[in-house]
């Protein structure tokens, strides 16, 4: 099983402005795309896990942290599942790859902040939401 990881962007300046790039990370798979605007700063949405699709996140505006967790068992996950956390933020273009069997947990850490999530399926095509309690995960840190 892939892990997930983190697709480099970047970002050029010049006297005309900024134009923010990611070379390295390609559409072929995407289906249909979203926004998450959490309602502020301490809202956790999650723990929400797909066992089939895959994701993509990029911050579009201010900064998230994403924790993501591997299920061993979809219909009871180990309490003490490791947390990956990542922390992203819009100054450049990076993209985190969820691979399927994961859950995530999203968390904005400004006001206003949009994450763009792109998805490998259409809306209806599988059923694949699976939904844990946001203190379900032991070791996840505040």
């Amino acid at each position: 099983m892939e892990n997930p990881k983190i697709i480099d962007g970047g970002k050029h300046s010049d006297e005309r402005g900024s134009l923010f790039y990611n070379n390295d990370f390609g559409l072929q798979n995407i289906k249909r795309i979203y926004c998450i605007e959490n309602a502020d700063i301490e809202f956790i949405r999650g723990w929400t896990g797909h066992r089939i699709e895959e994701r993509w996140f990029a911050v579009m505006y201010g900064s998230f942290i994403l924790r993501l967790v591997k299920i061993d068992d979809w219909e009871n996950p180990a309490e003490e599942s490791e947390i990956l956390e990542f922390r992203m933020d819009a100054d450049n273009l990076n993209i985190l790859h969820m691979p399927k069997g994961y859950a995530s947990a999203i968390q904005a850490r400004e006001k206003n902040s949009k994450l763009l999530v792109m998805v490998d399926h259409s809306l209806g095509e599988i059923d694949d939401d699976y939904r844990f309690p946001i203190n379900y995960f032991k070791k996840l840190l505040r």
